[in-house]
């Protein structure tokens, strides 16, 4: 990950990301393919380790992803 932005942590929960960058709300909506539900819906108190985990995504991806849109923006 680099330095030129924020970085996520896994820590952080699923509402705390969505309030403060709501333009990650387009990939979580890419996410909820892979896990068959609404993220936001139905883990929005979890972190995002707990999530990646929930749903058998590699964390370091998700985190990634979440941050790349972060960054854009």
């Amino acid at each position: 990950m680099s330095g030129d932005g924020p970085t996520l942590s896994p820590g952080i929960t699923v509402l705390d990301v969505i309030s403060q960058y709501r333009q990650t709300e387009r990939v979580f909506k890419e996410y909820d393919k892979i896990a068959g539900e609404c993220i936001c819906c139905q883990s929005l108190f979890e972190t995002l380790g707990d999530v990646a985990k929930k749903y058998g995504f590699n964390p370091e991806r998700f985190l990634s992803d979440l941050e790349s849109v972060i960054k854009v923006t």
